[in-house]
């Protein structure tokens, strides 16, 4: 018996030595931690590991809605993660079929009202704000931030993004990944890079120089993905330089991996790209959205498995992909088994919104102090964006909320009184229309589209009765834009439309034939035409597209219970023309581009209009209060000459008469030397806490000799040039209020990086 018991095991331990795939070998390992990653891959079968690269499409049922989710290999303990957007808050479809209850989410103020708070503690709490939904409704991660640059006011997505000017776009985004990924949940920078227009949008090339991209259209990523380590990153849909971004390994290896020493997974934009092959060699991790064999013209996973069998594709390369796939699963809510509510605190974080909203709106004029208005002040309210206010942009930036307070509620609400003869006749007019045919509210492909009215003509009459009846007469002028289509230079986009100029023409002559004065509330998501109408006004609000609690936020400000602390992260020009990149936007041939030239380079908004003195309606920076600042004492320490950071600091006093914040700015005006720089740059910002009357804080900024270097073509390397830098505290770009030198004796290497992303054709330069 004890001899046939030893045979037998003998011939069990042959058995799994030479067949381990049996029931006798080894058991099959678990996704538990980093350090089981390996043998997790090794684990998997070539299928398995194809699908884990690609999406599992956009119908995802475990949260309807959402933009998409991985596969999901149960033997492994690889559970699906589910993406979200975007931007402005947590995107998904707000009722279920097998569901009685609502899965409504906070529309938060657009980005580029985040970027004018000059406030990286406001877009933090924001981004918190986001966080929490997403985790409560189930989403592992949001795709979001957005911060491709304001290259050009008409850029379709420009109310996604922060700025005109990298560094804030880039703080603004470090913190709110930070707040996002508090919760658990991960964050996205997009879209990585250069994807800075709509039109043709999935093939555009865009020819752009090395120093435009490293100081420019980069850097913001760079800032965010060091300063914050999002979980994730989207390559865009354009090609720069001839590759596309999602198949470019000089962008998303050596310049994403191991310049900007990005850690987490890298996933294309939904259906970017052509060959799943080239993706998964450039460092593009994840494919999205993907989909069902029958869904896809060309099935990405097949491509994949044939390519590992045929030779085309080093298995090696899809492990490494995998396995920064796999880095991020491990951190995410669903791996983790959180039992997500599905009631996340949408009270709390209205008013979160509506503190966001407030802190952001510019007050861009304000002569006779027109603003703000006392508690009971009659309204004359014109203008159908009173009644449809917008809450933000179109597509995945935008939102499925319970309700918009409009600036009528809003208004009304505050206390203020507005007239009812007028107030009904805009109410009856929209409703009127809104049951005709073509303005009747459809569903397209990223959620509800609201086709744009006419504005309602004003009878002479109206104005009148009005005037008579009202201390004020305020005009709400909207503008909305959103994915696949960028902004025109027209009448009723850029450029007001007739019926909108007589509006302001008539209003603001009858008001002041009373005595009375009249104010403009613009409720848009990018820069229009202020030049032509804004001295017929007495004050100017820029409320941007301020999210859900828009109505409660503005009358927060014309009430003075909140003072305007805003400034402008994007330069408002007096014609288009005036734009650096005009003649190049969007690109060759007009009609139907096949590439831009981005022949302006470095001389993006600010930058262009400060080195070839181009005046602006309203310049980067700028923004009015209801009290004055005086700025003082700035000066520059530096405890140690041998350590490559200083500190600037400047004192800040509120000499009027009410509490008041204020953004200050640091700029640098770098000496000539033998790399090309702008006259100006912001370099560091900050902002006070509320300051009562006659109340001054200091404020310091801690700047390095990266943050003044200039980027060298030749060298691939940032250098600090030798020679006096002026270091200037401003209130904007065109305000400042002091300066300081700070001498550097020799020229410094700062930097050196891969030599990536050279353009094959020659650039003209244009100034």
């Amino acid at each position: 018996m004890k001899k046939s018991s030893a045979i037998m095991s003998l011939l069990i331990s042959v058995i799994v030595l030479f067949y381990p795939s049996t029931s006798y070998s080894a058991k099959v390992p678990k996704l538990a931690d980093e350090a089981s990653i390996d043998s997790v891959i090794n684990a998997m079968t070539l299928e398995e590991k194809a699908n884990l690269v690609v999406g599992t499409g956009m119908n995802v049922a475990r949260v309807p809605g959402a933009a998409g989710a991985t596969y999901a290999i149960p033997r492994l303990k690889i559970p699906s993660i589910i993406l979200s957007d975007g931007p402005a808050g947590v995107r998904i479809s707000p009722t279920r079929p097998e569901s009685s209850d609502t899965y409504y989410a906070t529309a938060f103020p657009i980005e580029t009202l985040i970027a004018s708070t000059w406030d990286i503690n406001t877009a933090n709490k924001v981004g918190s704000a986001i966080g929490n939904e997403a985790k409560e409704y189930g989403i592992d991660i949001m795709l979001a931030p957005a911060l491709n640059i304001h290259r050009n006011p008409l850029g379709g997505r420009n109310f996604e993004y922060y700025s005109e000017d990298p560094l804030i776009s880039g703080e603004m985004a470090a913190a709110t990944v930070k707040g996002i990924q508090s919760n658990g949940v991960g964050a996205t920078l997009k879209h990585f890079a250069a994807n800075n227009q709509e039109t043709n949008r999935m093939t555009i090339d865009t020819i752009v120089s090395q120093k435009a991209l490293r100081e420019i259209y980069l850097k913001g990523f760079e800032i965010a993905a060091k300063k914050a380590q999002p979980w994730t990153v989207m390559s865009s849909y354009n090609k720069i330089n001839g590759t596309y971004s999602s198949e470019n390994r000089d962008l998303l290896t050596n310049i994403l991996r191991n310049d900007l020493r990005f850690k987490g997974f890298v996933m294309t934009d939904w259906f970017a790209g052509k060959n799943p092959i080239a993706q998964m060699k450039a460092g593009n991790d994840l494919i999205m959205p993907g989909g069902s064999l029958e869904s896809n013209i060309i099935y990405q996973p097949e491509v994949i498995i044939n390519a590992v069998k045929n030779g085309s594709l080093d298995e090696k390369v899809l492990n490494k992909n995998i396995k920064n796939i796999l880095k991020v699963i491990l951190k995410t809510p669903a791996f983790k088994g959180y039992q997500y509510s599905n009631k996340p605190n949408l009270i709390q974080n209205a008013q979160i919104s509506r503190e966001a909203a407030a802190a952001g709106m510019v007050l861009l004029k304000n002569d006779k102090s027109a603003l703000p208005l006392n508690k009971g002040t009659s309204i004359g309210l014109f203008g159908n964006t009173q009644i449809e206010t917008i809450k933000g942009g179109t597509g995945s930036g935008d939102v499925n909320v319970k309700k918009v307070v409009s600036i009528a509620e809003g208004l009304q609400a505050a206390g203020f009184k507005l007239d009812k003869e007028l107030l009904k006749s805009y109410t009856d007019y929209i409703s009127k229309l809104r049951k005709e045919e073509q303005y009747k509210p459809y569903q397209g492909t990223l959620g509800k589209v609201i086709p744009t009215i006419p504005e309602k003509p004003v009878e002479s009459s109206e104005i009148d009765a009005a005037v008579k009846n009202t201390d004020i007469g305020i005009i709400v002028i909207g503008r909305i834009s959103g994915e696949f289509k960028d902004r025109k230079n027209e009448k009723g986009d850029f450029l007001l439309t007739d019926a909108e100029q007589k509006m302001i023409d008539q209003i603001s002559n009858k008001y002041h034939a009373a005595g009375k004065n009249t104010a403009v509330i613009l409720n848009i998501g990018s820069p229009i035409d202020v030049a032509s109408w804004r001295d017929k006004t007495d004050a100017i609000l820029l409320a941007w597209q301020p999210g859900q609690e828009a109505g409660h936020a503005i009358a927060d400000i014309l009430s003075g219970s909140v003072n305007p602390s805003g400034k402008l992260a994007t330069t408002f020009p007096i014609s288009y023309s005036d734009v650096s990149s005009a003649a190049n936007f969007p690109g060759n041939p007009p009609d139907n581009p096949a590439e831009v030239i981005y022949a302006e380079d470095i001389y993006t908004g600010y930058r262009y209009n400060t080195t070839f003195n181009v005046k602006p309606a309203y310049e980067f920076g700028y923004g009015l209060s209801y009290t004055n600042f005086e700025y003082n004492d700035l000066k520059i320490t530096q405890k140690n000459k041998s350590k490559d950071s200083f500190t600037v600091s400047v004192t800040i006093k509120n000499t009027g008469k009410v509490p008041g914040k204020e953004a200050a700015q640091i700029y640098v005006t770098a000496p000539k030397g033998k790399l090309e720089k702008p006259a100006l740059e912001l370099k560091a910002f900050g902002k006070t806490k509320l300051l009562e009357p006659g109340e001054e804080q200091t404020l310091k900024f801690e700047l390095t000799v990266k943050d003044l270097s200039s980027f060298d073509e030749n060298q691939s390397t940032w250098i600090l040039e030798k020679g006096t830098y002026e270091i200037k505290a401003g209130a904007s770009s065109e305000n400042i209020k002091g300066t300081v030198p700070y001498v550097v004796n020799k020229d410094i290497v700062v930097e050196k990086v891969s030599n990536s992303l050279a353009p094959q054709v020659q650039i003209p330069k244009v100034f």
